[in-house]
């Protein structure tokens, strides 16, 4: 297949890309290379899949991957888009370009409708109007907002965000909606939950922890620790994509669908610490805080659709998961 993985110079799309590119895809990635957390990363990242970068972001040194090509290109540029699609006659789509963050979202809104609403639409049109066979898209459990219904079923009410975050991902799945209604295009909505290994993103809670702790720096726990996270291994959300694309959307017959990766097995944050203080062998100074503005209480994903139409199946503990990032991140940061 002919697979067009966008964002893939951030966490989970280089990821993805790079289970395809090794499964023998013929796989384009784009990413805008936006500086919202630390270039050098996404860089390096881009390297493991075989592009250079120059110092300008704007130019491919070289490519050591024969079924790998990369474009420095964002999705708010309709044009270039264009091009783009005109250029590649794509089997499918993958879509995890979006600009991430709950809490950012709340001062910065602005950046979110360019990038999730506006640049979603640009590709979204895109696909349908090349007659894409596949659109597969990363949403998020966000958008269940604090909802009360323990585990997040499919159904559940998600007419109630409380990030601006969460509203845009939201937005994605109706705008997916209408098209599929519209022009019988096939898309495939993917909630995350929580999603950490590897490569993964500085701005999230475990990878600031780690920092923080080796460097003997108190941690926040917010809502005085009384949180509980859905938190899914990187590898086992992969996996869960890569059936989804590889079955070229065969796994539900339906136009419009949507389903939960997590691993259904919420994590109280006080044994999501414990576990990072076995993994760098070191004791975590708190600070217990109250709760922060756009936050939830507790993530738990009902994984019974994705388990039924393709065998999702995570296998990874979060003690197992974390002791895998923590060995990433010594190496990477040489620590």
């Amino acid at each position: 297949m002919k697979i067009l993985v966008t964002g893939c110079a951030g966490f989970i799309g280089f990821h993805i890309a790079k289970k395809l590119i090794d499964n023998k895809h013929d796989v384009i990635g784009i990413d805008c290379m936006n500086d919202y957390y630390d270039l050098n990363l996404k860089k390096a990242r881009l390297h493991e899949l075989g592009i250079r970068i120059d110092k300008r972001r704007e130019a491919t040194i070289s490519n050591d991957r024969k079924n790998f090509s990369f474009y420095n290109l964002d999705l708010t540029d309709e044009e270039a888009l264009s091009k783009l699609f005109l250029t590649h006659r794509f089997d499918a789509v993958c879509n995890l370009a979006a600009q991430a963050g709950v809490r950012y979202s709340i001062v910065n809104p602005a950046v979110y409708v360019d990038n999730n609403i506006r640049g979603f639409f640009n590709l979204l049109d895109c696909v349908s109007k090349n007659k894409v066979e596949l659109f597969v898209y990363a949403s998020s459990s966000s958008v269940y907002g604090n909802s009360r219904e323990i585990p997040f079923r499919i159904e559940s009410e998600t007419s109630k965000p409380v990030s601006f975050y969460a509203a845009t991902k939201k937005a994605n799945e109706l705008m997916a909606y209408t098209y599929s209604e519209l022009y019988k295009l096939k898309t495939i909505g993917i909630r995350l939950f929580t999603v950490y290994g590897p490569w993964g993103r500085p701005d999230m809670a475990y990878f600031d922890f780690v920092s923080k702790i080796l460097a003997d720096q108190p941690i926040n726990l917010y809502n005085h620790g009384k949180l509980q996270r859905d938190f899914t291994f990187i590898d086992d959300i992969v996996n869960g994509f890569v059936k989804i694309i590889e079955s070229k959307g065969k796994c539900t017959n339906e136009n419009y669908k949507i389903y939960n990766l997590g691993n259904h097995d919420p994590v109280a944050l006080e044994r999501f610490v414990k576990a990072i203080e076995s993994a760098v062998n070191k004791k975590a100074i708190i600070n217990y805080l109250p709760m922060q503005q756009g936050d939830v209480e507790s993530t738990y994903a009902d994984i019974s659709e994705s388990i039924k139409d393709f065998q999702f199946s995570p296998t990874t503990s979060i003690e197992e998961g974390i002791k895998k990032f923590v060995d990433w991140y010594g190496h990477y940061y040489n620590v």
